[in-house]
């Protein structure tokens, strides 16, 4: 059975959104129900644990699975949900639209939200229910349209893929995921090299910036936001290779076997442009992951 898991920007529980979702056991009947099945990420209005915050986009933004559930073995009476296939949304989705809600469950009687659904931190949720959400999360041109990765990052050639089907078995397949995941990393980073600073369009008018997966996908890396960067041709091959990586603070790190003018083309700043919002910008265990099993120092 399909859900919807809501977590916070900083949130007072354990989660990390592409790999754990930390509950307690007030919702395992619900993680039970929809443990090997897709659900959806919500944030709320409230963006931290403090009850004021209220900067949260209300909206739907991301689509994963839950591949297991295991006991919290340091918080009594707490679980973790085991994550796979995590994929950002094209665009997050209210949780209405004017007077439509796509969770039945959220209309109250007066047509306002129902407070008490709303605050219900898992709630599982019918197939097309989902269904609604995904296509409103993915733009017409990805959910409905044959796509290749090569249309989005130019040098990849996949097999072409059909986007007929069903959008909930779509966004399992890689072409689909693989051009998702390059479109949203080169729209978060306005296209440009985040080593360089450069923005470069070639003569079809296609940005040279390509998606590269920090947390490599071979690694069990997701197809987050936060686990991408957007890099030239050049620095992607070399950042793949263990050449540079990045550091928690985004300085970058230059191996000893970098090419000199490599080097010089690097931002003259010594870090990595990044996007402003914190929730598209790369996540520290991504970056410490390729520090520990890519840098060659």
């Amino acid at each position: 059975m399909k859900a919807v898991l809501q977590t916070k920007i900083s949130p007072a529980y354990d989660d990390l959104p592409e790999r754990r979702y930390h509950f307690p056991a007030t919702y395992l009947n619900q993680i039970k129900a929809a443990k090997g099945d897709l659900i959806v990420y919500y944030e709320p209005r409230g963006t931290t644990a403090d009850n004021r915050s209220r900067d949260g986009r209300m909206s739907y933004f991301a689509v994963a699975r839950i591949s297991d559930y295991r006991e919290d073995p340091a918080k009594n009476g707490h679980y973790y949900a085991e994550i796979t296939d995590y994929l950002d949304f094209d665009k997050v989705v209210p949780f209405r639209e004017g007077t439509f809600y796509f969770e039945a469950a959220l209309n109250g009687p007066d047509g306002r939200p129902n407070q008490g659904a709303t605050r219900r931190a898992v709630r599982n949720m019918p197939d097309h229910e989902f269904e609604l959400i995904l296509r409103a999360g993915f733009s017409s041109e990805l959910a409905r349209q044959p796509q290749t990765e090569a249309d989005y990052n130019p040098g990849f050639a996949e097999p072409q893929a059909d986007f007929e089907r069903p959008l909930v078995e779509t966004t399992i397949t890689r072409p689909f995921r693989d051009a998702a995941f390059a479109r949203q990393i080169q729209s978060a980073y306005g296209q440009r090299c985040a080593m360089t600073g450069l923005r470069i369009i070639n003569g079809g008018g296609r940005s040279e910036a390509q998606a590269a997966h920090i947390r490599p996908v071979a690694d069990a890396g997701p197809d987050s936001v936060r686990n991408g960067i957007s890099l030239s041709s050049t620095f992607h091959w070399m950042f793949d290779r263990g050449l540079i990586a990045i550091n928690d603070d985004f300085r970058i790190l230059k191996s000893s076997k970098l090419p000199e003018q490599a080097d010089r083309m690097l931002n003259p700043s010594g870090l990595v442009t990044v996007p402003e919002d914190p929730r598209f910008q790369p996540h520290a265990q991504f970056l410490r992951y390729h520090r520990e099993h890519k840098f060659k120092e």
